[in-house]
Parts: structure tokens; sequence; C-alpha cells
């Protein structure tokens, strides 16, 4: 079975098991629990919760949140989709593939950055996005790394027929490339700046080549945020207090940046290489425009068509539409009769008119 597909059905299955699937509202509550792990677009949480960030915020909405790293992306996902947690640090098409498929409806509330480069096709000793035809390629299947390969195919009119994908687990994915039989991946950093020190190894397409595409999201459960906006209100402002300090050129934005590169395994250069490779959106007003930008359903439109082709919109999906995801302006692509994804500005608009 591949990650993905696991990960859907493992989702589903906890669901069902805890009764948590979806509820359309939730019952007001004071303290909140947030799953995040380790990505360069994600650091900003646990800086904020581990230097007091994280309790000012909650301190003013007269709420308390407890905010939890770990250190598999696929089972954060999975404990926020079983109701464990309120909130998660996804990207937009694990959103739609795991939590929106497995039932629970889901609202972005705040785009954090997109992929410009963080993510990308490798290839030994070939430099040009060509050669990779006929040959394996090692990835996680169903990934944003499968995605990102589908949209690198497309743009030399080819397709991933003409490769073929080997499942490799991230954890893998380094010493794979190491192996003379592998001469392909595709994969997201840090593993991608690790390889990339192989000589050998050229970087051939990567997501800055479709920006906007890849997004990181902070998302939470619609229905508690519907009955405890206090909490979406104080994960802008913890989120935009954060990510002031880290994108400061001061001492203490260097320090911050310093403490958020250890944390991630890498030190401060490696950490603001990272960064060069991610459109962070420090400023609440760039990111309310992004998301309700005319870009946004297009993008979605093609991670919920690569989401059906591969067949992880839900067992017994007839279409794309199967999934309604809803747009600020109200306008929904797919079944508006089963919204279970959504973006909204409110947040972040909140943020930027300094009425958080």
């Amino acid at each position: 079975m591949t990650l993905s597909k696991f990960l859907s059905i493992s989702a589903l299955a906890a669901s069902v098991a805890l009764g948590v699937s979806a509820p359309a509202s939730a019952t007001p509550k004071k303290e909140f629990k947030v799953a995040w792990s380790i990505y360069v677009g994600w650091m900003p949480w646990g800086y904020a919760a581990d230097h007091g960030i994280v309790k000012k915020w909650a301190d003013k909405y007269g709420i308390k949140i407890d905010v939890t790293q770990f250190n598999d992306y696929a089972e954060s996902m999975n404990q926020y989709t079983a109701g464990a947690y309120d909130a998660v640090t996804l990207t937009n098409m694990d959103g739609l593939s795991i939590p929106a498929a497995g039932g629970v409806d889901t609202t972005a509330v705040i785009v954090g950055d997109f992929s410009n480069g963080n993510d990308a096709v490798i290839l030994k000793n070939k430099d040009k996005l060509a050669d990779i035809k006929g040959q394996n390629v090692n990835l996680v299947q169903y990934s944003v790394s499968d995605y990102l390969l589908a949209r690198a195919m497309e743009s030399i009119k080819s397709s991933e027929k003409d490769v073929k994908v080997v499942n490799t687990s991230d954890a893998d994915m380094v010493a794979a490339f190491k192996t003379p039989d592998v001469t392909a991946v595709v994969t997201w950093n840090p593993l991608v700046s690790t390889i990339l020190e192989d000589p050998t190894a050229k970087n051939v397409f990567d997501s800055s080549k479709i920006p906007g595409e890849i997004i990181d999201l902070m998302a939470a459960n619609t229905g508690v945020l519907k009955d405890n906006p206090d909490f979406g209100k104080a994960l802008a402002g913890i989120w935009y207090d954060t990510v002031k300090l880290m994108t400061a050129n001061t001492p203490e934005g260097k320090a911050a940046r310093e403490d958020m590169g250890k944390a991630s395994g890498t030190d401060l250069a490696g950490f603001e290489a990272q960064m060069a490779a991610t459109k962070l959106f420090d400023k609440p007003a760039d990111a309310a425009s992004f998301t309700a930008s005319a870009d946004l359903p297009k993008t979605m439109n093609l991670v919920r068509n690569f989401l059906f082709e591969k067949g992880l919109l839900g067992n017994g999906a007839a279409s794309a539409d199967v999934i309604g995801i809803e747009m600020p302006d109200g306008k929904v692509l797919g079944d508006k009769a089963n919204i279970k994804f959504r973006y909204t500005t409110t947040y972040m608009d909140a943020a930027a008119k300094g009425k958080l």
C-alpha cells in the first residue's frame, strides 16, 4: 500500500471509529490543540510555542492553545482528521485528500507560504528534464512530489506514462540517490539541499516553475472555528507576530532563524537557503490577496483533478466534483452540498487591518 493511500484509509477509519466525522458546528470551548510538523514554512509554530508568543495571544482571548510537534507529518494529519486536534499544518493538496476526503470539514485559516523551489526533480548526471523519459523515478507516491512530477512532465508535453514511479519513503531518499540504480528522484527540502551536494545531482525542474501551486496552510476544523472565532484570531496573531520577527534584519531576527534552523536539523545558512526557496507571506494583506485571487481556484482545480485521477478523493468518487471546495467569495468548486474544504480571508484581513 502506498503512503498516501494508507493516509486516506487510516484517516477515514479513525474518523469512523471515533465518531468525529466533521460536525456542522462544535460547542464553544476554552482549550485548543494544534499539530504541526517540521518544514521551513511551519517552523514559526514551534518557535512561537517555545518563546511565549502562543501564550501571549491565547491569554489575550482568554483561551489555552497547546501546540504539539509531530515528527511524522502523516500522523499529524491523521490525528487531526480523527478529531484529536483542532488545527494542523498541511498543504493544500493534503488538506483535500486527507481530512476533506475523510469527511472532516476543514478551513484554511492562514495561507502561510507556497513552495518556490523547495520541491525539485533531480537527475543524476543529466541536466535536462527531457532526459527523465524512460527512467525509474523515486518519490513518495501520491504526495506533492508526485504532483510536481506530473506538472513537470506536462511542461515537456509528456506524462508520467513515460517514466516508472518507484514509491520511496522520504526517510530513504538521500540514501537511495547514492546507490547506482537510482538516477532520478523527486523530493522536498531539506532533502533537496542534501542531495544537491552530490556533484552528479542536477536540479532539472522545481516548484518555482509552478509558483503558487504547492501551498502551506494552517487549517482548522470548520465547526470548531465557527463556534470559536477567537481561536482563529489567536492563530493569526501568533503567525504574524512570529514571521515578523523571523524575517527581521535584526539580531533578534537572526537569533530566531538560528533557533528555527537548529530545530529543523540545519544551521542558519541552511535554514535561510530554504527560506529563499519559499514565498513566505509575512504580511497579512499579501496572504489575503493571494487567497482571494483568481489563480487559487485554477490551482485547486488542477489539484483536485490530479487527486481524482490518482483515486485519492475517497472510495467510489465518480468525479473530481465529489468534494466541494469553497473560495473566499463563496464560489464553490465541486459539490455545493458536500463542502469539506474552505478558504477564508477573515483572519488574515483582520490582521491586516489591525483588528485582532
